[in-house]
């Protein structure tokens, strides 16, 4: 029993609330694994076609607006792969006559130097001949035009880019939101602009559900999800932003799916960057994706235009670059990059192979069932029984 003294001492102690007392935990693909059924299914029969803004694809890849990973050329073979290509409409093919002479050069230069030769080759003008240009180049090449632009730059170019023939928009940033707050000018209106352009608009990137939610209320065709996954990207130790992608994908999907029960409207919900090998693919999938974003992966191909590198969006900054350009090599055609055959063990290679293999070992035959596959947190999938793999 408490005395009268230790029971006022009790009663009137503080409570301190501690902001790490309520941190929510968040899962990335590392955390987690999909967990088997009870039935599977014939690799040949599951079906991997979706369908992004109107455009019909055969499978759920989407090559990343980054200058190392997407040109024409590589538009058009992903193309006849059954993919989508988004060209950055604020990179070296708009700004350049001969791009692939400053894609030389950036590939070329010392780790000391290449941050300078970044800025000053993205300090040339944009030039809308050479988007126009471009946009015809990628309809001649057998693609259609994705293109992709800063929402500071959408305003501009997007009606632009719909005159001239584009069949879909991304206005991308770091982080979008529905509600930007700028005193030194006009911040862009995503609800005046889905209304006016005559061709869809696809927004990224965000991790937040509230966010997602309002961008598909404004008219967004697809949401892109991811704040500082990707290999090239810096912006979780630059800014310290982000959340680990199973998290943020779910989440958006849970907006995604109450836009839809309230709307009858279905937006994609497209996961951009963070995946490496076919199970990250699987798992983003299982999460809620409909399709996949991969940059450094594509890289990685001997059609991409950056020579066995890549660098993100955001590293020409003169100031704070979120990007850095990093090294991946070049593994074979992009053919054998999505299809294979395989001439590795980790995963990185026949990435459409290994995800139609899992959704067949889950029972899931489309897209739309790999979304309902059981995931359960598995820290130690990755090391289980697995010291001899490591130890090599």
């Amino acid at each position: 029993m408490l005395d009268q003294t230790q029971a006022s001492e009790t009663a009137n102690r503080r409570i301190f609330h501690s902001k790490v007392d309520s941190i929510r935990p968040t899962y990335g693909f590392e955390d987690v694994s999909l967990a088997p059924g009870t039935s599977t299914v014939e690799p040949a029969d599951v079906d991997l076609s979706c369908e992004l803004g109107g455009i019909p694809l055969a499978i759920p890849i989407l090559a990343a607006a980054m200058d190392a990973v997407v040109d024409t050329r590589l538009a058009g073979e992903l193309a006849r792969l059954g993919g989508l290509a988004i060209l950055n409409l604020e990179g070296v093919q708009a700004r350049y006559d001969d791009p692939d002479t400053v894609l030389a050069k950036i590939a070329a230069a010392p780790d000391g130097e290449v941050q300078d030769l970044l800025a000053e080759a993205y300090a040339q003008p944009i030039r809308e001949d050479l988007i126009a240009r471009r946009i015809d180049e990628l309809h001649a090449a057998g693609s259609r035009a994705a293109v992709a632009a800063t929402p500071g730059a959408a305003r501009r170019f997007g009606p632009f880019c719909a005159e001239h023939g584009a069949d879909l928009f991304l206005v991308q940033s770091q982080v979008s939101s529905t509600r930007h707050l700028a005193t030194g000018y006009d911040p862009l209106s995503l609800e005046e602009f889905t209304r006016f352009m005559p061709i869809p608009v696809a927004v990224g990137n965000t991790t937040n559900a509230e966010a997602a939610y309002a961008l598909m209320e404004q008219g967004a065709a697809a949401v892109f999800v991811g704040v500082g996954p990707g290999a090239a990207c810096t912006t979780r130790e630059v800014l310290g932003i982000g959340v680990p992608q199973v998290t943020a994908i779910s989440d958006v999907t849970a907006a995604r799916d109450a836009w839809f029960a309230k709307s009858g409207q279905y937006v994609r919900v497209v996961a951009d960057g963070g995946m490496r090998r076919g199970g990250e693919l699987a798992k983003a999938i299982a999460a809620g994706a409909d399709a996949l974003m991969i940059g450094s992966p594509l890289a990685r191909a001997e059609e991409a235009p950056g020579r066995g590198t890549n660098w993100g969006m955001a590293a020409p900054s003169p100031t704070l670059p979120r990007g850095t350009r990093i090294k991946v090599g070049t593994a074979g055609s992009l053919e054998r990059i999505l299809f294979g055959p395989a001439h590795v063990t980790d995963g990185s290679e026949n990435l459409v192979g290994a995800l139609r293999q899992s959704m067949a070992a889950l029972g899931a035959r489309t897209i739309g069932e790999m979304q309902q596959v059981e995931m359960v947190y598995a820290p130690s999938v990755q090391t289980e029984g697995k010291s001899w793999q490591r130890s090599r």
